[in-house]
């Protein structure tokens, strides 16, 4: 197979929100320097050092290993990352942040194992549906396997809890299923039986009902459920049509929930407008055009399920993000890929779109 040029369009994308996402961190950060200087380095040091720095590492690596390397691997990429996100639950291993046993740490080192999950999904669920190929309508070939996969992760993901994380994943299997030219009539039914699982953790998960309310009357409780809908709303509406300026958003001092996390698209909106906040928009769209664009001239179809599940899921999690915080979503508490808070996040998101990178390389030319 003769290797082409990396795609340097989405090159350009990544490397323009890395960048982004470091200004508008440091300065949605300056309120944590305020109250708390020695927590500001230490998310200072994740940030940069082990997210952006080994980050890029990641990326490279990824990128000049041939992508066909990772299906001979997919089965034990996933094992892998199911055992890594079971240690969530191993005393002195796993701990609590926010309510939520997400977190393992080993001494000096904490990262979020999900992460890892949902590119080991990835890679095997692409390895699985590019064997499965004609065969993905049968129930015992397709649907039955996928429902039991889907399943554990499920499980895994809703004893954290960690809702947010299986709703990307289900989105970007979803995705790669209907790529593989499943009927619609089958991926309703999926959707359906996901929505009455969700429904009914909804109902038994007093958090995700108050999202819920906050969702549909964001006015009620305003310095409870609420609060950080109602503080997101006056930052953006306060940037105007082209913000306060770099720096000096206001909310970001003892107002905004986690400004330089889930919160930093309304800083964004504060400092630099309407315009700015639009641009930012404009950039992951074309992100996504881009990413979808490789997938489409991938040389197979491990390739191009691979690249589109990637693509999908990071695209989904910046709208995810965007949407709950100008109040057209409930809030979700992910991050905004590339430029929030999360050094695990930001490490395996370089990672993977490292891969996308080197299937960019193989495209066939138009």
């Amino acid at each position: 197979m003769k290797r082409q040029s990396v795609d340097r369009v989405f090159l350009g994308i990544i490397i323009t929100l890395a960048v982004i996402g470091v200004f508008v961190f440091l300065s949605a950060s300056m309120g944590v320097l305020a109250k708390n200087p020695s927590k500001f380095y230490s998310i200072l040091i994740n940030q940069l050092v082990f997210g952006l720095g080994l980050g890029a590492i990641a990326m490279y690596a990824a990128y000049r290993i041939n992508y066909k390397f990772l299906r001979k691997y997919a089965f034990w990429f996933l094992i892998g990352s199911i055992g890594l996100t079971l240690l969530v639950f191993v005393p002195g291993l796993g701990f609590r942040h926010g309510g939520a046993l997400r977190w393992v740490t080993f001494g000096f080192i904490s990262f979020q194992p999900v992460e890892f999950l949902k590119i080991g999904f990835l890679i095997y669920f692409a390895s699985w549906l590019s064997w499965v190929k004609n065969k993905v309508e049968n129930f015992k070939y397709g649907i039955l396997p996928f429902v039991i996969l889907l399943g554990l992760i499920a499980f895994i993901l809703f004893k954290q809890p960690d809702t947010k994380s299986f709703i990307l994943i289900f989105i970007a299997a979803i995705a790669m299923f209907l790529l593989t030219g499943i009927s619609w009539r089958r991926i309703l039914w999926i959707c359906l039986g996901v929505a009455i699982l969700l429904g009914g953790l909804i109902f038994t998960q007093p958090y995700l009902m108050d999202r819920i309310k906050t969702f549909f009357d964001p006015s009620k409780d305003p310095t409870g459920s609420s609060y950080q809908i109602q503080q997101s709303l006056i930052a953006i509406g306060s940037g105007g049509t082209f913000g306060r300026g770099f720096g000096q958003s206001v909310q970001k001092f003892n107002y905004l929930p986690e400004p330089q996390g889930d919160s930093i698209f309304a800083v964004i909106g504060e400092e630099f407008g309407f315009v700015g906040s639009a641009i930012i928009v404009l950039l992951y769209l074309i992100f996504a055009w881009r990413g979808l664009r490789i997938a489409t001239l991938a040389p197979d179809i491990f390739g191009r399920l691979l690249a589109s599940g990637i693509v999908i899921m990071i695209s989904a999690q910046a709208f995810l993000n965007i949407a709950s915080i100008i109040a057209v979503f409930p809030l979700t508490g992910v991050p905004l890929p590339l430029i929030s808070h999360g050094g695990t996040s930001l490490f395996m998101t370089l990672a993977a779109l490292g891969i996308v990178l080197n299937i960019s390389k193989f495209c066939k030319k138009t």
